[in-house]
Order: structure tokens, then sequence, then C-alpha cells
């Protein structure tokens, strides 16, 4: 970027000795800040705190020359898929945990769940209108909409994957298997041959987005909480009894467990490559009530077969940058096969947003947030605008390719 400070270069100076260049003094303090063996210091980490204090604000006034500031190319392959002029901007504020963006491209809106809020949210296109779009929501989390342009909802509350119907019915997809409740069914989306996959991590025990486990369950193991505060008359407290996994149900109706937690423990977001030939799994930190291996913040990768056939799995990305664990959450991939996974590095500012990720797993770009980042998808009437749902915000953020398909 250039510097705002006028060209003095050719003007006589007449008010004593000329002053050093902004270079001049920049090289003295890198040799002030040399260490004795005569190694330089290590810079401060790249931070989305800027002086003055940038303002992500509707109303703000511009920050971008040229390119966003906070769209980092850590790699030359990334550059392409930054759009000169395109700045982050932040669409709305006000929730608890924002979570589940998903497009819709019929109606030209966003969906996304505000979970301790017990609503979904939704964002149109045409003005930037925000509104409640679903209350109550049974503390819904991931949403999707399915290439027949049905909204599919992850709900905690009552551990079930739901449909809406075109003509407004619901029907429940999965509540249970092997005659036993899900624990909080999490992400979800749909395969090309109609199958709809989920995972069925605990996090929907938690008190702040969803309902404890009855008296002696694994997140209230001592009978402290009662989940039926705040629930309609006549809810019926459960205790999780099903280790975490990843499910698919069968366009017949049939729920088989493709992944198991010791696979990958505490599985959160996914998404297909753009062939489906390819299945990415997230499995982020140990939820409550956890006695499994937990979630190291890492994303697996398995081969597709057949039906519910998976093989070769694989360490796709430990998800560390610059020695900082960027927690992944959810994902989706874009039409050049790269994934584009939420990030939530806690304390480490500058590193809470979005990594981006080639598909051999090499880290290509980053987009720093001031917020966490929960979840992520591509929306907009070219599926070229990356949502970004960010603990109490949604920001989105103009890219150069495509999402890999609806979601």
């Amino acid at each position: 970027m250039r510097s705002s400070q006028t060209d003095t270069s050719g003007v006589e100076a007449k008010r004593g000795p000329a002053r050093p260049s902004r270079r001049a003094i920049l090289a003295g303090l890198a040799a002030f800040a040399a260490t004795p063996d005569g190694a330089e210091a290590q810079p401060e980490p790249p931070s989305t705190v800027t002086n003055p204090p940038r303002d992500f604000r509707p109303g703000a006034a511009p920050t971008t020359y040229f390119t966003d500031p906070d769209v980092v190319a850590v790699d030359p392959a990334f550059e392409p898929y930054i759009v000169p002029n395109s700045a982050i901007r932040r669409l709305w504020t006000g929730a608890l945990w924002a979570e589940g963006p998903a497009w819709n491209a019929v109606g030209r809106y966003l969906v996304w769940s505000d979970i301790p809020n017990n609503r979904q949210m939704r964002w149109l296109e045409e003005d930037g209108h925000v509104s409640v779009f679903r209350m109550p929501s049974n503390n819904a989390n991931g949403n999707s909409f399915d290439h027949q342009g049905r909204q599919i909802s992850c709900e905690h509350a009552t551990g079930r994957v739901v449909r809406y119907e075109l003509d407004g019915a619901a029907t429940i997809l999965a509540d249970a298997f092997d005659g036993k409740p899900l624990n909080s069914p999490n992400d979800v989306v749909q395969h090309p041959d109609g199958a709809y996959w989920f995972t069925d991590p605990p996090y929907g025990a938690l008190l702040y987005e969803g309902l404890p486990d009855a008296a002696g369950g694994p997140s209230n193991p001592q009978g402290h909480l009662d989940p039926r505060l705040g629930q309609p008359a006549g809810t019926a407290p459960r205790r999780r009894v099903l280790p975490n996994a990843v499910y698919r149900i069968d366009p017949s109706g049939r729920i088989d467990r493709v992944i198991t937690d010791d696979e990958v423990p505490d599985p959160n977001g996914l998404c297909f490559s753009p062939d489906h030939r390819t299945l990415y799994v997230c499995s982020t930190g140990k939820g409550p009530g956890d006695t499994g291996p937990g979630g190291k913040g890492e994303i697996y990768a398995f081969d597709v077969g057949g039906r519910a056939a998976l093989s070769n799995k694989r360490l796709f990305s430990d998800c560390i940058v610059d020695g900082v664990k960027c927690g992944p959450d959810g994902l989706r991939a874009d039409v050049d096969g790269n994934l584009w996974v939420s990030s939530n590095a806690g304390r480490a500012v500058g590193y809470n947003g979005v990594t981006v990720w080639s598909p051999k797993g090499k880290l290509i770009g980053r987009i720093r947030l001031p917020e966490v980042c929960g979840n992520l998808t591509f929306g907009g009437p070219k599926r070229n605008r990356l949502f970004m749902a960010a603990s109490q915000s949604l920001y989105a953020l103009t890219v150069n390719t495509q999402g890999a398909g609806p979601a």
C-alpha cells in the first residue's frame, strides 16, 4: 500500500539537516532489534488490530486501497483468488454464537443459526435486510440446501436432522441410530446420489448451545442441571448413549454409521471435494462429558467409494499456522478443490477467521477476522461470495472462485 505522506524528495531543505528516510529508520530499528548472536528478532504475528483500529461496521470508512490487508496470500497460488478492491464486510452483528450459514440460490438469501438464541436468521441479497427466519429453531446448528432446494437443518435440542419440504412441511430424516437417540447433529451435506451425510458430536449437550443430558448423563453427571428449563411442556430429557460418529442417510431412509469416534474424534464440519470422490471431516475439540480420545483440531480426508464405502483415511492438515493452532469447525470446497476452513485460534489475535488449503493440504491463504469464525459457505448469485459466521457477526468477502456446489 502506498504511503499517504507527501513526497518531498525534490524540495530544497531549508530547516536544518534532511530527515532520514522511512526505509533508513526501519533498517536502523531492525539492527537495534537484532539478537546478540546476530539473528534478527522475530516480528510480531500479523493482526487485524491496526492503528487506527479498523472499523468493520457497514457505514465505516473504506480500508482497502487495492486489496484488503486482512486477505493474506501465504502462497502465490492464492493470489488469483483475491479480487482487487474487494473488502471484507461485516453484514450484521448481534448473535450469541453464529453458525451454519447456507445459501438459497432461488430466493437469493442466506440462512444461518444463532444457536444460543434458539433461532435461525436470514440475510436478503437485494437490500441486506436481516430478520429472524425461524424461532424457535430447536437450537439448530448446521444448515444446507440440497440439490432440490430444500433446507436441511441439524438440531441440537432434539438431536435430529430435519428437512423442510417445498410445500412447507418438515420431515425428520434422522433422530436415532440402532434404536438409540442421536447426540446433537452438527453439520450436513448431500451427495449427488441423494444421500445426506451428517456429523453427530456432543456439543449440543452444552447448556449454552442446547440441552444438557438428563441427570447422570455425560454432561450432567451430578444432576445439578435441569434440561427442562426454558423448554416446551412435555420435553423429555435425553441421556447421551451413542458415541460420536458420522452417518449417511440413504435415499431409502436407511442410516449407516460411516465413521466412528475412534477414526475421527469429535467429528464436526464436513464437505465433499468437487468430484465427490473425497470426503473431508473436521475433528474439533473435546466435547462435554467426552470419555473418548477427543478431537485435536485437525482435518481428515477419505476416499469415497460406492454408497457408504470409505477408505484411505489420511490426515489432510493439522491446521497449525505459524505455530498457532487454527482450530477448524466448518469447511467448504471451491471448484478447484481448495478447502476454505473456518479458524478458531482463541486469543491468538490475527489467526481467527479462515484458512485456505490446496487440494494437497498446503496452506495458501488466510482471511483475518476480529472474531472467531465458526462456519462458512459460498453464496451470492454467482456463488463467488464467501459468507463467514463468526461468533457474534456475519461477514462476507467476494472472491475469484465459486463454491463447488449448493450449500
